[in-house]
This record gives C-alpha cells, structure tokens and sequence, in this order.
C-alpha cells in the first residue's frame, strides 16, 4: 500500500492569532476525499516526534467550519502538536453515523501518516469540542472496540455528550426541547429517536468505558454542558480511565464562543493553551 498523501487545496487559513493551517484533501477511501487543515510541523531536524491532534470543530452537529475551528486546533499546534483539523459532513444532510465514520475513517488515515506528519512513533490524539467533542469521544470508543489505532489520548472541550439535554446546567440557560442550538443540533443529528442510545451518537450514555485512552476534559463556570462534561470525568474515572479536568472561571461564552473568527484570542485561550500543554507532557511521561 502506497503511504498516505496530501493533496493542496488552493487556501490556507489567515484567521486568529494563532498559527496559519494550510487547507489540504487526503484520500480516506480510494473514491473518496476529505478537506482538512494541518498546523505546525515537525522539523527533520528534530528526533523527538510530536504529538500529531486530529481535531473536530464546533457547531452542534449542523454548522462549523475549518475557519470556526481554527482558534482550538490553532491552540493545540500552540502547545506543539502537529494538527489535522477536519471539515466533516454535517446534519441534517448526513445525519449519524456519517460523521463518525467519516472521522474514524481519518483518524486511521492519520495514523498510518504520523510519521511523515508528526516525526516517527508519534503519539496520535483526537481531540474537539462541543459537537466536534461528541465524534471524537464516539471515534475514541470506536477505536478502542476495532482495537485500531493506539491512542495517546483524547481531549474533549464541553463536549455534547447526553443527547437527554437534562442537566442542570442546559436548564439554568433556559435550553429547552425546541429553539435551543443543542437540542435542535440533536434533532437533526439523530432523526431516529433510537440512536439516541447508541454509545457512538451519545457517548455519554456509553456503559462500557474501560480501556479508553488518557482523557482531557475542559468545561468552565459559564458552560451549559458543564454537568455533562463533568459527569463523563468522573465515570471515566470509575472505569479506571486516566483524566485530567479542568473547570475554567467565567466568563468564557463557551460554547458559542470556540466558533469565533475574528484576529483577537479569546480571554480563555492562555489557560486552554496550558491544559493542552500540561496533557501532552503526561502523556509523553507516561
């Protein structure tokens, strides 16, 4: 089999503070290419591999871009990851599991890419938040059950984990069953009101957690999928999964905030950019 390739695409990103990604296609299936960004890179002059991020975007299952993910993915590179950022299909046009798929499909493609991406032996990671952190804790899961490939760890920024929308904190910001991003997200994500129990669409409804990789979970004050995030930590924790949790102050405007555009760094990116750093060193000790 011939090694992974990527295909330029005619624009890189200018967006934020952060470091330029260069838009790229990679073949996941023989007919079949996917649009991603890559940020960073790793210098051949350099033995140590680096941590090399496949990284999921925002936008409740139905919105998001490249361009609104670029502030995390460009965070990650910030803490010295090579990172894969990925424009993967969106609800109601590709309802679950197409986007699972599809990112499990690019996490396998990363894997046999890390060492030309990331230096050789590199530690792959999967990270996202808000709905980009529900596929990669549903491809984490997937990973796990094929047994392919290794992961060093997963990174979950308020993730939309519990497709039941009844925590306390959706409920203190008035998020209802209609005219709410999240549970309309929902709704177009999973019109089967079946798959709402399956581990892969709702992760957090997950009941076999063991064996998951090292997880980063990230929420703050102000979050509305703060329980959520919070109640996945401590079950995870009970499975006998590594975790490392972070509850950052208000205000963060999280989650409509991670899908900002604009050349300013939000207030939160300083502390987020740590969390990713202090993880990646773990892993590394680990």
């Amino acid at each position: 089999m011939s090694s992974p390739q990527l295909s330029p695409s005619p624009s890189s990103s200018s967006v934020g503070t952060w470091p330029d990604g260069l838009n790229q296609q990679i073949a996941i299936a023989p007919d079949q290419l996917l649009d991603v960004r890559v940020y960073g890179r790793h210098p051949d002059s350099v033995i140590e591999p680096a941590p090399l991020v496949l990284h999921f975007h925002a936008g409740a299952f139905v919105a998001g871009s490249l361009d609104q993910g670029a502030c995390v993915a460009g965070l990650l590179a910030d803490a010295g990851a090579v990172v894969i950022s990925v424009d993967y299909p969106l609800a109601p046009s590709h309802p679950f599991p197409q986007a699972v798929e599809t990112g499990y499909a690019a996490l396998l493609w990363a894997w046999k890419a890390r060492h030309k991406l990331a230096g050789r032996n590199a530690p792959l990671f999967i990270a996202g938040e808000e709905a980009g952190g529900n596929l990669a804790a549903a491809i984490a899961l997937m990973a796990r059950d094929q047994d392919a490939p290794q992961l060093a760890g997963q990174i979950l920024l308020s993730p939309m984990l519990d497709a039941c929308m009844a925590t306390a904190s959706l409920r203190d910001v008035h998020a209802g069953p209609v005219g709410c991003t999240w549970a309309d997200g929902w709704h177009q994500y999973l019109p089967r009101q079946e798959d709402a129990g399956h581990p892969y669409a709702a992760p957090g409804s997950a009941l076999r957690l063991p064996g998951l990789a090292p997880t980063l979970l990230v929420t703050a004050g102000d979050d509305p999928l703060r329980d959520e995030t919070r109640s996945f930590a401590a079950r995870l924790r009970s499975a006998g999964v590594t975790v490392q949790e972070a509850v950052l102050p208000h205000p963060t405007g999280w989650p409509l905030s991670y899908r900002q555009t604009t050349r300013h760094p939000p207030v939160w990116a300083d502390p987020v950019r740590q969390q990713f750093s202090d993880f990646f060193s773990g892993a590394a000790a680990a």
